[in-house]
């Protein structure tokens, strides 16, 4: 007789329609979840980079003006960037010379991008303790090997920016790059 008086018995509910209760416990567990993402959000989004440290994330370059032999000297993240366009001696010299023999052994083709080996990209930061060495510069001294020297601890690097002499241990950087067309290349 209580199920004809309308009184809700689980045997009556049997699953049917939402009961007041869960109801209840949906709102809050919604609520409770809408309350966690907007305090989390705030944290998590502070730590996405500002808009000038993503300005300064790559750099375009327009290499137009660059004559073979000549090297320019850009910023690429706070930091100096040797840009060279190798004349085809230069690039003979690099190749030339026995990679077994190097300190830091790599070829002019790994140091370069296929179709665009005669355009060197370097970091221009001593490896040995951080100075910028010459060469890129006009008039600058290129060292015995002809690309760059670096004037605090007597470093000398080839046309392909691999050490030859002195204490630094490891190659001019390349850093990651590309060609965005024939004249313009994107660092970074």
């Amino acid at each position: 007789m209580a199920q004809d008086a309308g009184i809700d018995t689980p045997a009556a509910a049997g699953g049917e329609g939402v009961r007041r209760r869960d109801f209840i416990n949906i709102a809050a567990v919604s609520a409770a979840g809408i309350g966690g993402v907007s305090l989390v959000y705030p944290l998590i989004s502070q730590m996405a980079p500002s808009a000038d440290v993503l300005a300064e994330s790559s750099t375009e370059v327009d290499i137009s003006a660059i004559q073979p032999g000549q090297a320019v000297k850009r910023i690429f993240r706070k930091q100096p960037v040797f840009i060279r366009n190798l004349t085809p001696a230069e690039i003979e010299e690099a190749k030339k010379v026995d990679v077994t023999t190097l300190r830091d052994p790599e070829t002019l083709e790994q140091r370069t991008k296929e179709g665009h080996e005669n355009w060197l990209i370097t970091m221009g930061v001593c490896t040995h303790l951080g100075c910028v060495p010459l060469g890129a510069g006009e008039g600058e001294v290129k060292g015995e090997f002809h690309g760059y020297f670096c004037p605090c601890h007597g470093s000398a690097y080839d046309t392909a920016a691999r050490i030859r002499k002195g204490p630094a241990p490891k190659n001019l950087q390349v850093p990651p790059y590309e060609f965005t067309s024939d004249t313009v290349v994107k660092i970074g």
